[in-house]
Protein backbone atom coordinates (compact mmCIF):
# COMPACT_ATOMS: atom_id res chain seq x y z
CA UNK A 1 0.00 0.00 0.00
CA UNK A 2 1.31 3.38 -0.65
CA UNK A 3 1.71 5.03 2.77
CA UNK A 4 2.23 8.51 1.73
CA UNK A 5 -0.74 9.62 -0.58
CA UNK A 6 -2.70 13.23 -1.02
CA UNK A 7 -5.09 12.49 1.16
CA UNK A 8 -2.05 11.72 4.19
CA UNK A 9 -0.26 14.47 3.02
CA UNK A 10 -3.87 16.97 3.18
CA UNK A 11 -4.67 15.10 6.63
CA UNK A 12 -0.62 15.70 8.10
CA UNK A 13 -0.66 19.03 6.76
CA UNK A 14 -1.79 20.35 10.19
CA UNK A 15 0.42 18.65 12.07
CA UNK A 16 4.14 19.38 11.01
CA UNK A 17 7.14 17.95 13.01
CA UNK A 18 7.34 19.62 16.61
CA UNK A 19 4.04 20.62 15.92
CA UNK A 20 2.39 19.10 19.46
CA UNK A 21 5.71 18.58 21.14
CA UNK A 22 4.08 20.10 24.72
CA UNK A 23 1.09 17.56 24.26
CA UNK A 24 0.99 15.61 27.28
CA UNK A 25 -1.45 13.47 24.79
CA UNK A 26 -0.81 14.25 21.19
CA UNK A 27 -3.77 13.71 18.75
CA UNK A 28 -3.12 10.65 16.37
CA UNK A 29 -4.69 11.40 12.97
CA UNK A 30 -3.14 8.25 11.16
CA UNK A 31 -2.78 4.79 11.85
CA UNK A 32 -0.39 2.25 10.26
CA UNK A 33 -0.03 -1.32 10.82
CA UNK A 34 1.49 -4.54 10.10
CA UNK A 35 -0.58 -7.14 8.63
CA UNK A 36 1.74 -10.35 9.20
CA UNK A 37 3.02 -8.59 12.73
CA UNK A 38 1.62 -7.30 15.88
CA UNK A 39 3.19 -3.51 15.29
CA UNK A 40 1.47 -0.24 14.81
CA UNK A 41 2.33 3.50 14.68
CA UNK A 42 0.43 5.94 15.61
CA UNK A 43 1.38 9.06 13.58
CA UNK A 44 1.22 12.48 15.36
CA UNK A 45 3.37 14.75 12.86
CA UNK A 46 4.90 14.71 9.70
CA UNK A 47 7.44 16.40 7.50
CA UNK A 48 6.66 15.80 3.78
CA UNK A 49 9.90 17.11 2.96
CA UNK A 50 11.94 14.45 4.76
CA UNK A 51 9.08 12.07 4.59
CA UNK A 52 9.74 11.84 8.44
CA UNK A 53 7.09 10.87 10.93
CA UNK A 54 7.02 11.63 14.84
CA UNK A 55 4.84 8.46 16.32
CA UNK A 56 3.79 6.09 18.78
CA UNK A 57 4.93 2.48 17.75
CA UNK A 58 3.48 -0.38 20.07
CA UNK A 59 4.52 -4.13 18.92
CA UNK A 60 8.30 -3.73 18.70
CA UNK A 61 10.42 -5.31 21.96
CA UNK A 62 9.25 -1.86 23.78
CA UNK A 63 6.93 1.03 22.77
CA UNK A 64 8.60 3.66 22.33
CA UNK A 65 7.47 7.69 21.02
CA UNK A 66 9.96 8.23 17.92
CA UNK A 67 10.69 9.43 14.53
CA UNK A 68 10.09 7.12 11.43
CA UNK A 69 11.00 7.00 7.86
CA UNK A 70 7.74 6.53 6.29
CA UNK A 71 9.83 6.26 2.95
CA UNK A 72 11.42 3.22 4.49
CA UNK A 73 8.10 1.68 5.52
CA UNK A 74 6.61 1.91 2.49
CA UNK A 75 9.92 -0.08 0.91
CA UNK A 76 9.10 -3.11 3.45
CA UNK A 77 8.11 -6.18 1.48
CA UNK A 78 6.27 -8.69 3.83
CA UNK A 79 5.66 -12.53 3.37
CA UNK A 80 3.11 -13.09 1.01
CA UNK A 81 3.31 -9.62 -0.71
CA UNK A 82 2.18 -7.67 1.68
CA UNK A 83 3.43 -4.31 2.81
CA UNK A 84 2.73 -1.67 6.17
CA UNK A 85 -0.79 -0.76 5.61
CA UNK A 86 -2.90 2.60 6.61
CA UNK A 87 -5.89 1.88 8.78
CA UNK A 88 -8.62 3.06 6.72
CA UNK A 89 -11.14 2.93 9.40
CA UNK A 90 -9.19 4.59 12.08
CA UNK A 91 -11.04 7.06 13.74
CA UNK A 92 -8.48 10.17 15.09
CA UNK A 93 -8.34 10.82 18.38
CA UNK A 94 -5.94 11.31 21.27
CA UNK A 95 -3.01 8.53 22.11
CA UNK A 96 -4.22 7.75 25.41
CA UNK A 97 -7.71 6.59 23.40
CA UNK A 98 -6.48 4.22 21.42
CA UNK A 99 -3.04 2.99 22.48
CA UNK A 100 -1.38 1.53 25.75
CA UNK A 101 -0.09 4.95 26.08
CA UNK A 102 -0.86 7.23 28.90
CA UNK A 103 -0.43 10.50 29.12
CA UNK A 104 2.58 12.00 30.34
CA UNK A 105 4.35 8.58 30.94
CA UNK A 106 3.25 5.70 29.09
CA UNK A 107 3.49 2.23 30.70
CA UNK A 108 7.06 1.57 28.68
CA UNK A 109 10.59 2.51 29.86
CA UNK A 110 11.24 4.47 26.74
CA UNK A 111 8.19 6.07 26.60
CA UNK A 112 8.61 7.10 30.43
CA UNK A 113 11.55 8.33 29.95
CA UNK A 114 10.87 10.59 27.23
CA UNK A 115 7.95 12.03 28.62
CA UNK A 116 9.49 13.20 31.79
CA UNK A 117 12.24 14.89 29.93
Amino acid sequence: MKLITEEFIATMKPYPLRSQEHEKDPFIPVKFFNPCGGQTWFISEYDPESQIAFCYVEGMDVDELGLTSLAEMESLKLPFGLTIERDLHFKPCRLSECSNFEPAYGKSPAAKAICRS
